[in-house]
């Protein structure tokens, strides 16, 4: 009796591990060994690095590797953006698919949480988050040169089929991820006034504040902690600042979430350069200044321009009237 007690126990066990759901709403697959690009952290780099040229975003994250977890995640740790896999996890889930794409997909998939600056209000998965993660994932995938098919596989195949109360069911899920492939293929096509800057509910390039299910386009011009801008068009989202600099070449200026640790961000010419940043609901910009420096204070919602002024020799921010 004892020795069948113990055979139900494993048997329920095996079961249970079997239907792990990660944080970002997929099943995990069973153990391969089959070995893909991800042999170490350096391929998992070089990978996000091309997924970053291709939106033209500069990075806001760093990776790590931690083997065992069967998982791979966007995350905050002491202020710093992660994107951290499990080497094992992205492996398995190309053998179970039986292609490359999926593992990158699901790299993807974490990089838009980052992109959308999901992971700030720890809070955790909602529906909306997934969907536009997805959607980033599929136009990201698109900008490799995945197919349709190869961009949704691994969605297809280890995302759970109803929805609950933090992560969409499989169908939106792959929805989503075409949308946002469809997106780019637009855009390659020559059209960019299609779906790009259009209501959102899943549309990479979309406008904020769309529909429900979430809008897949809040960072469409910028990047989250002041990083960078995309190729896409600019957020309508009243709560990004946008920083221009009147000059006739590109100029770098430094920016800090927390007033002590700041990040060199370049401003082109005639390009406004629009962000969030990541801790508060302000930040600290930092110009040279004739004893060194002069350190200002911006305010999410608000707009400003960084002017030169010939009495001084130094520049001046200016907050732009509404």
């Amino acid at each position: 009796m004892k020795k069948l007690a113990l055979f139900f126990l494993l048997a329920v066990t095996m079961n249970v591990q079997a239907q792990r759901i990660t944080g970002c709403g997929f099943k995990v697959p069973p153990r391969s060994t089959f070995k893909s690009n991800f042999a170490s952290v350096y391929e998992a780099r070089d990978i996000l690095n091309k997924m970053l040229d291709s939106v033209k975003w500069k990075e806001n994250f760093s990776v790590r590797e931690e083997n065992g977890i069967r998982n791979a995640y966007a995350t905050i740790i002491a202020n710093r953006r992660w994107i951290i896999y499990d080497n094992d996890f992205l492996e398995d889930i190309d053998a179970y698919t039986k292609t490359k794409w999926s593992s990158i997909s699901v790299l993807a998939h974490e990089m838009g949480h980052h992109y959308y600056n999901h992971v700030v209000s720890r809070t955790g998965s909602t529906p909306p988050k997934e969907i536009e993660a997805d959607a980033f994932s599929g136009y990201v995938m698109h900008k490799l040169g995945a197919n349709l098919n190869e961009s949704v596989a691994a969605i297809t195949a280890i995302a759970t089929d109803y929805a609950s109360n933090t992560h969409p069911a499989k169908k939106d899920r792959v929805a989503a991820i075409t949308r946002g492939w469809n997106t780019a293929n637009t855009e390659i096509a020559g059209n960019p006034g299609g779906n790009s800057g259009g209501s959102s509910g899943g549309n990479t390039g979309g406008n904020s504040g769309g529909n429900t299910g979430g809008n897949t386009g809040t960072n469409t011009g910028g990047n989250t902690g002041g990083t960078g801008t995309a190729n896409l068009p600019p957020p309508t989202d009243p709560s990004w600042i946008s920083l221009s600099m009147q000059s006739n070449k590109t100029e770098t200026v430094l920016l800090s979430d927390d007033g002590k640790n700041y990040q060199a961000a370049e401003i082109k010419a005639g390009e406004p350069f629009v962000f969030l940043f990541e801790i508060y609901q302000y930040g600290w910009l930092k110009l040279p200044y004739y004893n060194g420096s002069r350190v200002y204070k911006l305010m999410h919602g608000k707009d400003y321009s960084i002017l030169w002024n010939r009495r001084t020799n130094n520049w001046a921010v200016v907050e732009v009237p509404n």
